[in-house]
């Protein structure tokens, strides 16, 4: 893959991902900064970015969302193809959301 093919897919997704979670936040914040794995702060930085802004920072290079997680143990259970799969999704959703929110 090239490189500014690369870069065109970061830019792209870094787009659906604050177009994603601005409409999360308008719809209802409390539940979108918990989905998003953000603080209060930055979802209402985030739900008060205009259409402009929200292009802006999604052209840039750097991937503005991240994996919530680095915990083999949540790994194992999202992955999971056993019959209790959704059970091992619920936990998962449990020990995320334990999880201290992550500032920058």
């Amino acid at each position: 893959m090239k490189i500014e093919t690369l870069l065109d897919e970061v830019r792209e997704t870094n787009l659906a991902y604050l177009m994603l979670a601005k409409h999360m936040i308008s719809e209802d914040k409390a539940e979108a900064a918990y989905r998003l794995g953000v603080s209060e702060e930055l979802a209402d930085m985030i739900g008060s970015l205009s259409t402009g802004q929200i292009l802006k920072i999604a052209g840039s290079n750097m991937l503005m969302c991240r994996f919530r997680f680095d915990d083999q143990m949540i790994w194992n259970l999202v992955t999971s193809h056993s019959k209790d799969h959704v059970m091992g999704n619920v936990h998962a959703a449990i020990l995320m959301g334990s999880q201290a929110v992550e500032t920058v």
